[in-house]
């Protein structure tokens, strides 16, 4: 007599879910966030030429046909000198606790920075493990010495794999997001399939227009600059108005980002909405205003804002 077979349940699926957080860490313009961008395939984290871009604890979501990979995308870790660099390093360093596997990107061009050797000595110190990301290979035309750099940050005794990456042009991407996504844990998933990133939009807007400063402006802007999204309102039309402020320190800062007739925050107006446009997928009316607000970064409320500890 045959058995009939038993039915399998609508809510059951055919594999074993696996969910789990994967912390890029690294050296400030290691390539964390372009490595971020890459892997999600859509910008989530901000990249520009300055160091320590990334400000706070960035979330791109990474799926696989089982596994759920959450990436955070830490501030560079780098000597802090400030309240606010303070609050970076530590809000890195606990990203990195909160993970189940650390992956540290080190910039193969540059070689070992004592930046890089100082992290690789905090993680001896919690004794954690890491995957070593050699980034930015395909600037490096001698092969041995990629060989030579990476025999050498093994003899540390941290890493436990390596992966030869140019996270610009993806190369190597894959086998990493492959490898990591079979050491995630048994769970189920943390976020709906079709999420990249769990930062909050009025954020992401405010972002996206900090980076478009930093391009435009490079060395005649200091570091300390800010953008905050104030109004984000929803049109009939389906398009969004955002209404955006780009706090300085000091007047002569906000003299610069005006320009001669207000021509360069117009120039960096309409930068900044192209990119929203393509991200959100429609139409965009953008308005930036230049405001001073001295000694910003030692505001409780900016720390808020960006999830970090004012009291770092």
């Amino acid at each position: 007599m045959n058995e009939v077979p038993t039915p399998v349940a609508e809510d059951r699926l055919p594999y074993q879910q696996r969910c789990g957080f994967v912390a890029l860490v690294g050296a400030p313009n290691a390539g964390k966030s372009t490595l971020l961008n890459q892997l999600v395939g859509t910008k989530v984290s901000i990249v520009s030429p300055k160091v320590q871009t990334t400000r706070t604890r960035v979330r791109g979501i990474v799926m696989t046909e089982d596994a759920q990979i959450v990436f955070i995308d830490t501030p560079g870790i780098f000597a802090p000198k400030r309240r606010l660099d303070r609050a970076m390093v530590k809000a890195a360093w606990n990203g990195a606790d909160d993970a189940d596997l650390v992956v540290l990107v080190i910039d193969a061009g540059t070689g070992i920075t004592d930046e890089d050797l100082a992290i690789i000595n905090q993680l001896k110190d919690q004794n954690r493990k890491a995957i070593l990301a050699l980034n930015k290979v395909d600037k490096v035309a001698d092969k041995e010495k990629l060989l030579r750099l990476s025999q050498e940050l093994f003899a540390h005794d941290v890493f436990t794999d390596v992966f030869m990456i140019s996270a610009k042009k993806g190369a190597g991407t894959q086998d990493l997001v492959n490898f990591l996504a079979a050491k995630m844990p048994d769970g189920p998933w943390m976020f709906p399939e079709d999420d990249v990133s769990d930062m909050p939009l009025r954020l992401l807007a405010a972002e996206i227009t900090r980076e478009k400063l930093y391009y435009q402006l490079q060395q005649e802007l200091p570091y300390s600059a800010t953008v905050e999204t104030e109004l984000w309102e929803e049109r009939k039309d389906g398009s969004v108005k955002l209404e955006q402020t780009i706090f300085v320190e000091r007047e002569g800062q906000k003299a610069i980002i005006l320009g001669k007739g207000g021509k360069r925050i117009k120039a960096l107006g309409s930068e900044a909405r192209k990119e929203l446009e393509a991200i959100f997928e429609r139409r965009v009316h953008l308005f930036l205003f230049v405001k001073v607000r001295e000694n910003w970064g030692d505001d409780p409320n900016r720390f808020a804002m960006w999830g970090l500890d004012p009291n770092a």
